[in-house]
């Protein structure tokens, strides 16, 4: 298994927009072969900042998931509308 920690900082007044996409998004994934389960969480500290944890049965899987159409369209809609910079992925292996 493995745990993807994905950092994202959000534009200030775009963070509802961005949780409701996490949630669109987040259904999808429950559907793509090898995802477990991902978490939204927002760091209190530091306004617009969030991470997104993802568990997947391997490597492949997400990285799968990172090719699909579907991702890069969020993507692409993220970069232009919702993020204040490029996100950052972390790997946990287990």
């Amino acid at each position: 298994m493995i745990t993807v920690g994905m950092n994202y900082q959000v534009i200030p007044g775009k963070e509802k927009a961005f949780e409701d996409v996490f949630q669109a998004v987040n259904g999808a994934m429950d559907k793509m072969p090898g995802h477990n389960q991902s978490a939204l969480y927002r760091d209190v500290h530091k306004d617009g900042s969030y991470l997104i944890l993802s568990d997947w049965n391997d490597r492949d899987a997400f990285d799968d998931f990172i090719r699909s159409d579907q991702f890069r369209n969020v993507t692409d809609w993220g970069k232009e509308q919702i993020l204040a910079g490029r996100p950052t992925h972390e790997y946990y292996q287990k």
